[in-house]
């Protein structure tokens, strides 16, 4: 179905927006895991960010499961 695919990708731009979002650290090194901080909680912006991302991820994979079967 071409809405499934549609909304797919929708999902997926918003997916990698929302991950854009929550790196922290200004360096190349940090994309790799290179960061020296340590970060216990988030909190306030950073926790909507968080959870969004996760609800995107959940969404982008339901969309491929269904996009899979029909």
């Amino acid at each position: 179905m071409k809405v499934l695919t549609i909304s797919q990708a929708v999902v997926s731009i918003l997916l990698i927006i929302s991950i854009l979002l929550q790196q922290r650290g200004g360096g190349l090194s940090s994309i790799f895991g290179g960061e020296g901080g340590y970060y216990f909680k988030k909190r306030g912006t950073e926790k909507i960010i968080f959870w969004g991302t996760v609800t995107l991820s959940l969404m982008f994979f339901g969309l491929a499961f269904l996009n899979f079967l029909f």
